[in-house]
């Protein structure tokens, strides 16, 4: 099993989808509007996914999945997904509205797709944890308010690492688990105490990726993976 990763989907097809004709295919939220980097980036991923990934393979999906905001809009998006050869093991992103119940999430999503939250998903002795993360304290953007969060996805992260019976840990976030500095966080104390040797993240875009963290630090290897910064290319991270 090869394990790939790529966050920051950001799908938002309306209707039917046409992979056989890409202009067909309609966008309520273009991201090439945002930026231009993206133009066709959905097409970009679709093609660069089929390349490479195979259908014993596995893609960490480290949120930002779908534009959505209500479960019943994101199905145009879930086909999508559904068409990716691979397994795919997805967490949360700030912008996955959609993802409101965990029981309604599964349910929704196509049989190719796991989600995580509390708990963990284990392939051929891989242990796959995660949470999506927020704002760490002593950043630039941290407010008051943050730390009721952070502190909430503190415990999701431990949920998901303790529900692990024994072998090796992947640990997936959307967000980065460190603030801008790179200071020490919550988060990577839980790392270092459940023995997390990998962790994958996205969120940084363009010109915020300057703020990504080493490849390694605290004995840890770090990767980004947002679409955009792996230029709309599944990242291989390791084969098992």
């Amino acid at each position: 099993m090869r394990i790939f990763a790529i966050a920051d989907l950001h799908l938002s097809f309306l209707g039917a989808l046409h992979v056989d004709n890409w202009d067909k295919n309609q966008e309520y939220k273009p991201m090439v509007e945002l930026d231009k980097a993206w133009h066709n980036h959905a097409r970009r991923i679709y093609e660069n996914w089929h390349r490479l990934v195979k259908e014993d393979d596995l893609v960490l999906v480290p949120g930002d999945i779908s534009w959505a905001m209500r479960l019943d809009e994101a199905g145009p998006d879930f086909d999508y997904l559904g068409l990716l050869p691979g397994r795919l093991v997805c967490v949360q992103g700030n912008h996955d509205y959609w993802w409101q119940s965990i029981s309604r999430a599964r349910e929704a999503v196509p049989s190719n797709v796991q989600l995580i939250q509390n708990d963990h998903v284990k392939l051929e002795g891989v242990n796959i944890c995660g949470t999506r993360g927020w704002l760490c304290p002593n950043g630039a953007y941290f407010k008051e308010e943050d730390e009721k969060i952070y502190r909430r996805e503190l415990i999701r992260l431990e949920n998901s690492l303790q529900s692990v019976d024994n072998g090796p840990k992947i640990v997936v976030m959307h967000y980065m688990p460190t603030n801008e500095k790179h200071d020490y966080s919550g988060f990577i104390e839980l790392f270092q105490k459940y023995e997390v040797k990998t962790v994958i993240y996205g969120h940084l875009h363009a010109k915020a990726c300057r703020y990504r963290l080493p490849d390694q630090a605290w004995g840890i290897n770090f990767h980004l993976t947002s679409a955009d910064y792996l230029n709309f290319t599944p990242r291989l991270i390791t084969s098992c």
